[in-house]
């Protein structure tokens, strides 16, 4: 799940996010820039004005975090192509809470899935940390779904296209009777779904 590359061990970190009490949390999901965001990102990401930004890895360029941060609060993990900074953990445990009264625990970190199956290293570290939703990035595909009872997110990636992938960045809505998880298409700023079968 981590850098094969790196031999240190994984770094952790914790958030607390809160959700209003009149109304939603609006978190924005971006994942794989590799240091070249979509030239739209910043102008979609303020339109959306979202509480707090999510990048799951392969950030590339720190300096992409500081763009990120004149939208909103930024909270990233480090993928496999990224330097090892302290600001930047491997894994993020994140809290959404209603007042006191935790509400939803994520699971952020880079690698987490293969193809649409979570990966039993991914759902042992969630489970661990009582998260029950694992937000991940590393395949560029844009993916909602549940597996081994714990809710998938891949906001896709939001830089250069690989192969003919979209690109897209993740949006979730969190009230208190709901949560919602959402694409949205970088190039046309509408919202993405995947191609239905032929």
């Amino acid at each position: 799940m981590y850098n094969v590359r790196s031999r240190l061990p994984p770094t952790r970190k914790f958030e607390k996010l809160s959700i209003p009490a009149d109304g939603a949390l609006r978190v924005a999901i971006v994942a794989d820039t590799h240091s070249v965001p979509h030239p739209r990102v910043g102008e979609l990401l303020r339109s959306l004005r979202p509480h707090a930004l999510l990048h799951a890895g392969d950030i590339g360029e720190l300096s992409v975090l500081d763009e990120l941060a004149k939208v909103c609060k930024v909270l990233a993990v480090r993928g496999n192509i990224d330097v090892r900074v302290a600001s930047v953990p491997d894994v993020l445990v994140l809290e959404l809470a209603r007042g006191q009264a935790p509400a939803l625990r994520i699971l952020l970190t880079h690698i987490a899935v293969n193809g649409p199956a979570l990966r039993a290293d991914a759902a042992r570290l969630a489970r661990a940390e009582g998260a029950s939703m694992v937000v991940c990035g590393h395949s560029h595909v844009p993916f909602i779904g549940q597996n081994r009872g714990i809710t998938v997110f891949n906001p896709g990636s939001a830089g250069p296209r690989r192969f003919s992938l979209p690109i897209v960045f993740g949006l979730m809505e969190v009230s208190e009777r709901d949560l919602r998880l959402s694409h949205i298409d970088c190039e046309t700023g509408a919202a993405w779904h995947p191609p239905a079968l032929a």
